[in-house]
């Protein structure tokens, strides 16, 4: 059982309380935090002194004095005018990620929401009612405005939720479920649009799919390198343990294991070549200098997930800081640097894919042996080679960037919301590279045949072959393409 605001999130809790592989709900002590700086914001909401967003108007109009009249408009109304995303939907599993990270942020007891909200959002969660979210519109730095107001427009009876790969109108669910619109309080909308739960959404499925592509393209490298008959000497221990980056002593132990009691390996030691190139024998090197950025993501969004990221933090009846704890920045940055990280997997495994062609040391061109009246492999290489075109094109960062908002008050922005969207589009064509390599690495080592690999390696071999059949002739290969594009996404390759 994970208790929202007390227990600590992880990417790994996070996803199994989406899968509903775990239970998380609220005990006693959240409850009371909760109630508790709710009471604090009432006695603010009641009094005469400017307090942004629980008496005053929001972002350039923080000038303006709201009366306790007003105040219930004040939060619909934001949520409606801030409701302005466009483009397709995200992934409901998106949806379902900003609403657990939330619930766990407002929880913390900082944010003056009232209890029957946030267990209104956790009925939402439990019930796989999954708000519908544009994917386009924020810009990350009063958190994630647009999406958020979204995400939480169904609590006011407004916006959409997904009933299977339909969008029905929430009031049609809400009454379903016998259920009545909330009516919004003091500092309530502000404390549900304010925070980056959007970009830190992002960030968690992108880093759970990207734990798992480091590890199969360790798998994918040491299997294209067995095709290859490429030297093991270059992931010694030693030598990589006085240059002792992280990372790439995790890659250099996993590539021993991966290589251990091949018999294939063992079968050309003496031979008279004296190096392997760059994309095979600086697997550590580049695999690790990936996993180094992998673990920096993971360190921030894991800070990020237990954090309080809304606006302003209620701190007693009569303080309430108007900060910067929704401001995207931390998470873009880093979102940047794993986008060129994952960018570099497909680039090396592409390369490794071309050498797997060029029909050297008892490999037959194009990976065929009836190469003229059949073209063999060639052509898959080509998709690898645009696919990492576009990797490189979506690279740019996007939180370099900053155009001002709201009349110049949010005259600094991060663009992270852009940043985690590139971020996993990267990561999906890494997803299709991996699979081609795949493809090649195994055809490779049948030409290697009789000799055997690692248990692992021939594991995975096995899986391959289970549904795609070694390529004799030419033959449609969009389907066997897409084959191991789905294995590699329902990850059913033994990494470890």
């Amino acid at each position: 059982m994970f208790v929202y605001g007390i227990d600590k999130l992880t990417v790994d809790k996070v996803m199994a309380i989406a899968n509903g592989l775990l239970k998380a709900s609220l005990s006693y002590y959240a409850v009371t935090k909760i109630i508790e700086c709710r009471r604090k914001v009432e006695v603010m909401a009641a009094s005469t002194k400017a307090i942004y967003g629980i008496n005053t108007g929001f972002g350039p109009l923080c000038d303006v004095k709201i009366s306790p009249e007003q105040t219930s408009l004040l939060q619909k109304n934001l949520l409606i005018t801030h409701a302005v995303g466009v483009g397709k939907p995200i992934d409901k599993q998106l949806s379902k990620i900003m609403m657990i990270c939330k619930v766990h942020a407002l929880s913390r007891g900082f944010s003056g929401i009232r209890l029957e909200v946030i267990e209104r959002i956790i009925y939402f969660i439990q019930n796989d009612l999954l708000p519908v979210v544009p994917e386009q519109g924020s810009v990350g730095a009063s958190g994630d405005l647009a999406p958020l107001s979204h995400l939480f427009l169904p609590l006011i009876g407004e916006g959409e939720f997904w009933i299977d790969d339909d969008l029905v109108p929430a009031m049609d669910v809400l009454n379903k479920h016998n259920l009545q619109p909330i009516e919004l309080q003091a500092k309530e909308g502000l404390a549900l649009i304010n925070g980056t739960q959007f970009i830190l959404a992002h960030a968690i499925t992108g880093l759970h799919k990207m734990g798992y592509l480091l590890d199969l393209a360790d798998v994918a490298g040491a299997m294209s390198l067995e095709g290859y008959q490429g030297s093991e000497s270059p992931f010694k221990e030693l030598l990589h343990s006085i240059r002792p980056f992280k990372g790439n002593l995790v890659v250099a132990e996993r590539m021993r294991m991966l290589f251990k009691d091949s018999n294939n390996i063992k079968s050309h030691e003496n031979c008279a070549r004296v190096q392997d190139p760059y994309s095979m024998r600086c697997i550590p090197q580049v695999h690790g200098a990936s996993r180094n950025a992998y673990y920096h993501l993971e360190e921030l969004a894991e800070i990020e997930m237990n954090s309080v990221t809304d606006n302003p933090i209620v701190l007693s009846e009569t303080e309430a800081i108007s900060g910067g704890n929704f401001h995207g920045q931390p998470l873009a940055m880093a979102l940047d640097y794993n986008s060129i990280a994952a960018s570099e997997l497909g680039n090396i495994a592409d390369r490794r894919c071309y050498l797997l062609l060029e029909g050297k040391y008892g490999l037959p061109r194009l990976l065929t042996a009836s190469g003229g009246l059949n073209s063999g492999f060639m052509i898959p290489q080509y998709t690898t080679a645009a696919l990492v075109t576009e990797n490189k094109s979506l690279c740019f960062p996007p939180s370099a960037d900053s155009i001002p908002t709201s009349l110049g008050q949010e005259d600094h922005v991060s663009m992270g919301s852009i940043s985690g969207r590139k971020f996993n589009q990267i990561l999906g064509n890494l997803e299709k590279i991996l699979a081609i390599e795949l493809m090649y690495a195994a055809q490779s080592m049948e030409f290697r045949r009789p000799n055997t690999f690692s248990k692992i390696i021939e594991r995975n071999f096995e899986i391959i072959r289970t549904k795609v059949d070694k390529l004799e002739e030419d033959r449609i290969l969009k389907d066997d393409i897409n084959t191991l594009i789905s294995m590699v996404k329902n990850q059913v390759f033994i990494v470890k």
